[in-house]
């Protein structure tokens, strides 16, 4: 199987070398989308035939980064797609657990929500809500929804390209899962949080999934 990893970012310049060096040592080709930055993330990133790059010239959103990862991945021909955050809060180390998962199902989310430790307390009762009604959406068994940690087989990957901008995305791509009646699988994987700071914005954030959520 050929598998490629997409790493979209937004001003990573302090992780992005790191993840897209460690990343490469379980996958065949990184796909890394530089989603408008502005503090040169991807002159940081060493030119290689395993890497390609991306630029979109404005910050337009997740959703977006993501979108064209997926294109990108199916135009080379890819058989596997990860999914990986740039900031390090996804630890490589486990894309080999999701490789050998993805073998079983359409998609395989990763799943922190077992090591909530270190998890602070309004990521852990948004994301606990926004799985609960993900699962009663799609009839999937959703346990970690915000989680961007994912792996897709390409031949399912088509049905599953967001429309959305925003991280909303990722909702979204859940709910055309469950449309579509796409087996879903999880990898536990541990809850990382460092020096990396969000940049999701909690009003909009909330307002994009209910837009998913009641639209499809």
């Amino acid at each position: 199987m050929k598998i490629c990893a997409i790493i979209p970012f937004y001003n990573e310049s302090k992780f992005i070398s790191e993840i897209t060096t460690e990343v490469l040592k379980y996958v065949d080709h990184i796909i890394a989308i530089d989603d408008g930055s502005t503090d040169n993330s991807m002159n940081i990133i060493p030119d290689s035939n395993r890497i390609t790059k991306i630029i979109h010239p404005l910050n337009m959103g997740k959703g977006a980064a993501l979108k064209s990862g997926f294109q990108k991945s199916l135009e080379l021909g890819f058989d596997i797609t990860i999914t990986i955050d740039a900031d390090l809060q996804h630890d490589p180390s486990y894309i080999p657990k999701f490789i050998n998962e993805i073998n079983n199902y359409d998609l395989v989310i990763g799943n922190r929500l077992n090591d909530i430790s270190n998890m602070p307390f309004p990521r852990i009762l948004s994301n606990k809500i926004t799985s609960k009604l993900l699962s009663i959406k799609t009839g999937l068994k959703i346990l970690d929804s915000q989680n961007g940690f994912r792996a897709f087989r390409n031949k399912t990957l088509n049905n599953l390209i967001p429309t959305s901008f925003g991280f909303e995305a990722e909702s979204e791509i859940l709910v055309l899962a469950g449309k579509f009646k796409y087996k879903t699988g999880h990898v536990e994987i541990p809850t990382i949080y460092g020096e990396e700071k969000s940049k999701m914005r909690n009003i909009q954030a909330i307002k994009g999934f209910l837009k998913v959520l009641y639209k499809f």
